[in-house]
């Protein structure tokens, strides 16, 4: 399957009478989103706020973090199975926005939500700080439930980044990537003395707002699947999720997967990297043996040679990562292991809460556990009452001041468990 992808600069984000990409500028026109991602009967009100690097301004609690992106070539649209019609995905040509996101918040839908600082501290340790953001604050009925408030936000963030995306339909690219992973047996042939590489992608589906969507399908329903590693560039697996915010992958984070990106750039060069296989991680016992089991079966199937597993989340998961691990280990595949750490605040305890002896490469985000100062800011976007109970927060995180005390797991993104920040750990 081949991929070219169009990034389109954008330096700036303004209000126009138009929604067009200009000069590096992409110009929005408020009145005329509004009315494309309004309509939901169960948000009461939508407002749109923009945002730049560098402006002291907190947006709090962050739902998702979404690119604009837009199907130019080929099968299918952005966001299949969500926006578009379910059809393969990752063919032909796509235009990304790169530089900017749509950012959406609004009143808290789980306690694990998180900040996104545009300066300070907070920005350093937030990736998504360093994008234009095109903030959507989607404020739901009163008395909606969970499951239905985060349905209905999550959908508006996805109207909104299809909506900017189609602006860049006709839009000469900044630069263009090819990205192609060839069928098994014609990629074998190609480059038979390179070692085949395969990357397991772990998602979160564990329940209680935690699911991943795969198509339009929640992935708790799904066994082990493989994946052209350009069908994720269009947006074929998408966050719904509201884990722990430092290590959640929002939807950003899937269509521009780093592992799959650096994986690209080593391809037919020092390794012959295979394909994706997403799988799920699970509450209870028998589906984290089935599903390890699949995802083993699967590495030894395709005649792997070394794999790259990442994980979602913190605890309950890392029973799903140490499994997927040892038993593809034990096919003789050598693994890297890709985490982040809860090691408490002083960095002094056991970083997972499983662990084995052939997990012995690690890359770790860094320590989610950590204690950091953000200053105040001059604006606020959503609600800043939340701060002390969402996870990293605790009573007395907010400050008189306006200042917060908490662990990094409060922000968006610092520690993610693709590789997506700037984090690590290393070892003396």
């Amino acid at each position: 399957m081949r991929l070219e992808l169009g990034k389109i600069f954008i330096n700036d984000v303004q209000f126009g009478e138009v929604t067009e990409v200009k000069d590096g500028v992409l110009y929005v026109n408020k009145e005329e989103m509004l009315k494309e991602i309004g309509g939901d009967e169960h948000i009461k009100s939508i407002d749109i706020d923009l945002v730049h690097p560098g402006e002291s301004v907190r947006i709090t609690p962050v739902k998702d973090v979404i690119e604009p992106r837009v199907k130019v070539e080929g099968n299918g649209g952005i966001f299949p199975g969500i926006i578009s019609k379910v059809e393969t995905v990752g063919s032909g040509k796509t235009h990304a926005l790169s530089g900017c996101a749509v950012v959406t918040t609004g009143k808290i839908v789980g306690f694990q939500e998180g900040i996104i600082d545009m300066m300070g501290p907070g920005a350093d340790y937030c990736p998504f700080s360093k994008l234009h953001n095109i903030v959507v604050i989607a404020e739901p009925v009163d008395g909606l439930k969970q499951h239905d408030h985060e349905k209905a936000v999550r959908m508006i963030g996805f109207k909104a980044a299809t909506y900017l995306g189609e602006a860049g339909r006709n839009v000469e690219p900044n630069e263009v990537k090819v990205y192609e992973t060839k069928p098994l047996l014609e990629s074998i042939a190609e480059y038979p003395e390179l070692p085949k590489v395969g990357y397991v992608y772990m998602l979160q589906t564990q329940g209680l707002l935690h699911d991943t969507y795969v198509y339009g399908v929640d992935a708790k329903q799904i066994v082990p699947t493989l994946l052209y590693p350009t069908e994720l560039m269009d947006g074929a697996i998408v966050s719904g999720n509201c884990v722990s915010a430092c290590d959640k992958n929002p939807s950003y984070v899937h269509i521009n997967n780093s592992v799959v990106e650096d994986l690209y750039e080593q391809h037919g060069k020092e390794i012959n990297f295979v394909g994706v296989i997403a799988t799920n991680e699970n509450v209870y016992l028998a589906d984290k043996e089935r599903s390890s089991n699949w995802t083993a079966k699967l590495c030894k199937y395709l005649g792997l040679d070394a794999v790259i597993i990442s994980q979602e989340g913190f605890g309950n998961p890392d029973t799903d990562l140490i499994m997927n691990c040892k038993k593809i280990e034990m096919e003789d595949i050598k693994t890297v292991i890709v985490t982040d750490e809860y090691a408490g605040r002083d960095g002094g305890s056991q970083s997972l809460a499983d662990a084995d002896v052939r997990a012995n490469a690690v890359v770790t985000g860094g320590n989610a556990n950590e204690v950091v100062v953000l200053p105040k800011m001059d604006k606020i976007i959503g609600h800043i009452e939340v701060v002390d109970v969402i996870a990293g927060g605790f009573a007395g995180s907010l400050r008189e001041d306006g200042s917060i005390e908490a662990e990094i797991q409060v922000i968006t993104g610092a520690t993610n468990e693709t590789g997506f920040g700037k984090l690590s750990t290393v070892t003396y």
